[in-house]
């Protein structure tokens, strides 16, 4: 029992010291963005992140309630 234990945290602290390398390592000290807007490759494929996309549909269904027709995906 204890065993598992102290492999356990050995591990979390292998991952906390491999991840403050990590930070210490670039210039600004900070993680690049994950967000989905942030990415090249994703804005390339069309692909937005969900909170643009509601926005978009609701834009979409505000139009639609007004008269005027709307190709539906």
């Amino acid at each position: 029992m204890i065993e598992s234990i102290l492999i356990s945290v050995l591990l979390l602290v292998v991952g906390m010291a491999l991840l403050l390398v990590k930070v210490l390592g670039r210039k600004d000290g900070k993680f690049s963005s994950q967000h989905i807007h942030d990415s090249e490759a994703m804005r390339e494929r069309g692909i937005h992140c969900v909170m643009d996309q509601d926005r978009e549909m609701r834009n979409k269904k505000l139009l639609n309630t007004q008269g005027t027709q709307i190709k539906k995906i």
